[in-house]
């Protein structure tokens, strides 16, 4: 009977021994199993943020800021000081440039504005072209998403603008919000301020490569930024800004107005930044993309 028990004794520690081994094996394989498992559940939550983040900010993007422009009137640059002021109503236009990942939500729902299916007709072979190609659409590089878009052509532009029930801002409209300073709704009476403009204009220097996020530059009066110095922007009528003397409608212009010769007559001699804008403008087709050529947006 003492063998019987303790043989059994014995049986019965060594199979409490077995489980508590193989529990404690179950245990240490939960850890690591656990302890391993963790950064990759970390990893997962982390891009699934950043993902997120990504398109937070997409979404946040694409709802532009419109700011209310009061009426005035201002005089343009090649109209002698005597003559009429042009009166502007109000209006409304856009706080900012759009920007990269604005741009590509709206190509993203009208697939006949990407790269590889805009007609020749309705922009030059420069269209978009600092943006990566994939399989089934360009896209904006991440670093670019806040950069105001450029390459795009006045169709591509005009077209955009319309899907958010707006406009492209016409010449006077433009240039009655650009010439207000920080302070004052004709920034032209400050000393200096035509010269801060050139030298805004002398640093954006036209390469994509330079260009910064929008709405880094100080707002104007109206509130609005970076109408100077980042890009030149596309306006609803640019071609007004032709003068050729061949019709009677610009007969009375001033044919030197893009020279050095012809500031003599002009509103503002000094306001270089302004000949340089009606320059620009004169030499566009509505089909050109330029690496420092970008939009806003307008209404009425």
């Amino acid at each position: 009977m003492l063998w019987t028990y303790i043989t059994n004794t014995r049986k019965s520690n060594t199979h409490s021994i077995e489980i508590h081994k193989n529990n404690t094996l179950k245990m240490n394989a939960r850890k690591i199993v656990h302890t391993t498992a963790r950064p990759l559940v970390l990893l997962l939550v982390v891009s699934a943020l950043s993902v997120t983040t990504d398109f937070a900010l997409m979404s946040t993007q694409a709802q532009a800021k419109e700011l209310t422009i009061e009426p005035g009137t201002y005089r343009p640059l090649y109209l002698s000081k005597n003559s009429p002021l042009v009166a502007v109503d109000t209006f409304k236009i856009d706080e900012l440039p759009v920007t990269n990942i604005q741009f590509y939500q709206f190509i993203k729902e009208n697939p006949r504005f990407r790269q590889r299916a805009i007609a020749p007709i309705f922009a030059d072979s420069g269209y978009l072209k600092h943006w990566i190609n994939t399989k089934d659409i360009s896209v904006p590089r991440k670093a670019d998403f806040r950069k105001p878009v450029v390459n795009v052509s006045w169709y591509a532009a005009n077209q955009y603008c319309r899907a958010q029930n707006k406009r492209l801002p016409t010449v006077e409209q433009w240039e009655y919000v650009a010439q207000a300073s920080t302070t004052n709704k004709n920034g032209s009476v400050e000393a200096g301020y035509n010269q801060r403009i050139l030298d805004w204009y002398g640093k954006s220097a036209g390469n994509k490569d330079q260009l910064a996020d929008v709405g880094q530059s100080p707002a104007n009066y109206w509130g609005v930024k970076d109408m100077h110095g980042l890009i030149w922007e596309w306006t609803e009528n640019f071609n007004n800004s032709l003068v050729t003397g061949e019709s009677r409608s610009d007969s009375n212009l001033n044919q030197e107005m893009f020279c050095g010769s012809g500031a003599a007559g002009a509103v503002d001699p000094s306001d270089y930044a302004a000949f340089m804008r009606y320059g620009f403008r004169s030499s566009l087709e509505a089909k050109y993309t330029v690496s420092s050529l970008g939009f806003r947006c307008a209404s009425n």
